[in-house]
């Protein structure tokens, strides 16, 4: 049964007094890309009355003023929300270290740019280039990852790092699926090539999570005081397992179509197999954020 693997709640009320911070995930659980989820919007509102702080945590590869102007275009309240942290954050502060060169072949949308402008990076043709960064594809409404075999296959020749700024494999925009920078990572790591990841599940990004915690809160937090809250199977849900966090999964977010017909209530049975098949053990799962 599910419950081996993970206890089913209707509302963030319900665990609420658990937790001093929630680090929510936006792509899915926050808005769908167009728009803002109403009851997600209200769960963050009533957990913030409540004296909970709440950080939001995206994989966007965009530094966090980005974000916030991104949500503010959706119209998404401020009282929502305390801070915000991004996969952008944590590329950025790698890419200002200069670890993997100066010289940068940077793949992806002219949207994503405000990851590297003002460091001491050199744009450069790939065979100049000292590294690769990637934010996204260039156009993700008609691309995949296929389109991008030339820059693999040269990439890897040279065998230069490929810095990912946001891990996700795909995302949905509404009702369309489209791929991310991660999608292209994983090709590049298939063909043999030297990858490092930024965002969600990787540790750079809950390390800098934790760091803005203990800024809103006053104080550092122990962990067991904070809940992460994601749709991602193998970006929120695992980043949270390995850093030690309690989890909430909102099932009716990626995962939705392989849960039952219902995003708003998984398939008890699905979403035991479903775990079983991912090895995934997230404490809560709930079908939309609410």
């Amino acid at each position: 049964m599910a419950d081996e693997r993970t206890t089913l709640i209707n509302g963030l009320a319900e665990i609420s007094d658990q937790y001093d911070a929630v680090l929510c995930d936006l792509w899915g659980c926050y808005h769908n890309g167009v728009t803002p989820f109403p009851a997600a919007v209200a769960a963050l509102q009533g957990y913030r009355a409540r004296g909970g702080k709440v950080v939001l945590l995206t994989n966007a590869p965009r530094p966090n003023p980005a974000v916030r102007r991104h949500l503010a275009g959706l119209n998404a309240p401020e009282d929502s929300f305390d801070a915000i942290v991004s996969s952008g954050d944590a590329t950025r502060d790698e890419l200002a270290s200069g670890k993997w060169g100066r010289r940068s072949h940077i793949v992806g949308p002219d949207r994503d740019n405000s990851v590297w402008e003002g460091l001491d990076l050199q744009r450069s043709d790939l065979d100049q280039a000292e590294h690769i960064l990637c934010t996204g594809l260039f156009d993700d409404t008609v691309e995949t990852p296929e389109d991008y075999a030339d820059l693999v296959r040269a990439g890897v020749e040279r065998d230069l790092m490929f810095l990912c700024a946001n891990p996700d494999i795909i995302v949905d925009r509404g009702e369309e699926r489209l791929y991310c920078a991660g999608a292209i990572a994983q090709v590049y790591e298939q063909a043999g090539g030297r990858t490092r990841y930024f965002g969600k599940p990787n540790p750079p990004i809950y390390d800098l999570a934790m760091r803005t915690v203990a800024e809103v809160v006053g104080r550092n937090l122990p962990k067991e005081r904070v809940l992460a809250i994601g749709d991602g199977i193998n970006t929120d849900v695992l980043g949270a397992q390995n850093a030690d966090l309690d989890c909430l999964f909102v099932s009716g977010g990626l995962a939705a179509g392989e849960l039952g017909d219902d995003p708003e209530r998984p398939d008890p049975e699905l979403l035991a197999q479903y775990l079983v098949e991912t090895e995934r053990s997230p404490r809560y799962t709930i079908g939309r954020l609410r």
